[in-house]
């Protein structure tokens, strides 16, 4: 299996890996070799499958994987790619009249050069981040191909593509047609729990059928979703026979070897199950590094302000990216506590990342001294509060255009669903990192990452006084969070039970929760929609984020 890290829109590239992974492959003697789904063009191209020239690239791009690996004789390829439903092949795409310009979401079988078959997925997921149903018609029947064996006869495998493997017909008809074994490829977004959601829906495919199965699966981020890897396989009672290293590239072998009572032995290593807070923390690293790689930023910029958001993204950001490619700029105002300067100086220092202070004094009160006309009359509130992150957002855009580095946000998912960011100000950036994260997993995160140092860039890197102390936005005196917000294990299972699962105000107050709570949470996520609307993409961890899963409309008078 190629869990490989394709880039969406680099047909060209995609390819040439394609072909180095065949050629390793047939020289350990492989037989056959998978690819994710859409492996040629990447997952998820959107909108880009609606050009036609788009399609042409793919179709040139697999012309070349063809030619290149015609020579690698007897190695049987699985190319994921968008395919006409025009187009010739065998199965689904001989068995559908759609319209010229419809699109399946295809697999070919190469081999010698040539394409034996091609199979069209049938199950075209459309919901939480997927759009399918926008850009391919689904495919029908089944594809069972063989592979010739030595000394006996051959194996026939059924091929099925992602969401295919979550329904019961199509493995049902590949069994019916013959299949040995089940290869499904994928390109899964990745969320909690998702890992074992997976192998818990191919176990129930094996067992229905009685077949093994091999899920080889994509890695890699691309925007707000991220792709695990955790390719694996299954053995006819279901039990995990193979799992390969999550969020990592590999070119993952197994062996199959057929008893003399036609069951089957596997032979591949097993990667160990992780912790939320591990799966989490990679997913994160593994995000910006794509997002600030694959669209060629040279660093990150983050505003360090001694709290446990910035702080966590900071974190995050060096193990994304090494020290030197981070820089921390701590902006304080008039109100910015002492303690969080020095928390903020020992934890650059703890991460040997460039460390820069400015101070927003001169400019705050120049913004005042600009209003006061205006202003005549009227006491502070939050417009002033406002204005000191206006002014650090406007400050790191400033450094941001003239290095060329991203601002990467630092505003958690708790502030994000009722609306505790400033538009234009702790909101301006290029990347919202911990957009999808709650406030209570922030702080079992950063536990995590000073117990656990994955990437070696420097153990216990958040000092403790940022952990332990009550957060706080520093934009008055004596300010703190849970002023004006629930505590933060409250708060966060309001949201997680109306937003994560659409649980109504009436239910969540079932659950013991106080009213004044619960309808003061889901009114502060209704009205903050559209400063939402104007966040930066961020990275999505849950099965439900603000982003491609959240649409919901600003202008609404719904109230439950």
């Amino acid at each position: 299996m190629a869990q490989f890290n394709f880039v969406v829109g680099d047909m060209a590239g995609n390819a040439r890996r394609i072909v180095e992974a065949a050629e390793t492959a047939h020289a350990q003697g492989a037989r056959l070799l998978l690819t994710p789904e859409l492996a040629l063009c990447g997952y998820a191209a959107e909108d880009l499958l609606l050009r036609p020239a788009f399609i042409d690239a793919c179709d040139d791009a697999l012309k070349q994987v063809l030619a290149e690996t015609a020579h690698l004789k007897g190695l049987h390829v699985v190319v994921g790619h968008p395919a006409r439903s025009h187009g010739e092949g065998d199965g689904a795409l001989k068995q559908r009249s759609v319209q010229a310009a419809s699109l399946y979401n295809a697999a070919s079988v190469i081999c010698d050069g040539s394409v034996l078959h091609t199979y069209a997925k049938r199950e075209l997921p459309n919901y939480q981040v997927f759009d399918e149903r926008r850009y391919f018609v689904p495919g029908q029947g089944s594809c069972v191909f063989e592979l010739p064996q030595e000394g006996g006869r051959a194996l026939r495998v059924g091929l099925l593509i992602c969401e295919d493997a979550w329904f019961e017909a199509p493995a049902e008809d590949a069994r019916r047609a013959g299949a040995d074994v089940l290869v499904v490829i994928n390109a899964s977004p990745f969320h909690a729990g998702k890992g074992g959601e997976r192998e818990a829906h191919m176990r129930a495919r094996v067992q229905a059928t009685g077949l093994p199965l091999v899920y080889a699966h994509l890695v890699g981020g691309q925007d707000e979703i991220v792709f695990e890897g955790r390719s694996f396989v299954l053995d006819a009672r279901g039990a995990v026979a193979g799992r390969a290293i999550s969020f990592e590239e590999t070119l993952f072998p197994i062996t199959l070897t057929r008893a003399l009572d036609d069951t089957w032995e596997i032979d591949a290593s097993t990667d160990r199950t992780h912790s939320s807070e591990a799966d989490l923390w990679h997913a994160l690293v593994l995000g910006v590094r794509d997002y600030i790689g694959k669209n060629g930023f040279p660093g990150a910029i983050i505003g360090l302000s001694g709290g446990i958001d910035s702080a966590l993204v900071l974190a995050i950001a060096v193990d994304a990216l090494g020290r030197d490619r981070v820089r921390a700029v701590m902006m304080p105002s008039p109100y910015t506590a002492d303690i969080s300067w020095i928390d903020a100086r020992e934890m650059a220092a703890r991460l040997g990342v460039r460390y820069d202070e400015i101070a927003i004094g001169p400019e705050f009160e120049a913004f005042k001294a600009s209003l006061a006309p205006l202003f005549e009359g009227r006491s502070e509130d939050t417009t002033e509060e406002n204005l000191q992150a206006r002014i650090r957002g406007t400050l790191l855009m400033a450094l941001s255009n003239k290095f060329g580095s991203i601002v990467l946000t630092t505003g958690n998912k708790s502030e994000m669903a009722t609306g505790y960011c400033t538009l234009y100000g702790d909101m301006a950036g290029g990347f919202a990192v911990i957009k999808d994260v709650v406030k209570t997993m922030v702080f079992r995160l950063a536990r995590w990452r000073n117990a656990h140092d994955p990437y070696g860039t420097g153990a216990n890197p958040i000092p403790e006084r940022i952990i332990t102390r009550p957060p706080s936005a520093e934009l008055r005196p004596d300010q703190t969070d849970q002023d004006s917000l629930p505590e933060y294990a409250v708060l966060d299972a309001i949201i997680e039970r109306y937003m994560e699962n659409d649980r109504s105000p009436a239910e969540i107050v079932a659950e013991g929760y106080e009213p004044a709570d619960v309808d003061k949470v889901v009114r502060l996520i209704r009205i903050n929609e559209y400063k939402r609307r104007q966040a930066p993409v961020g990275i999505r961890v849950t099965h439900r984020s603000f982003g491609k899963d959240w649409r919901y409309p600003i202008t609404s008078r719904y109230r439950a």
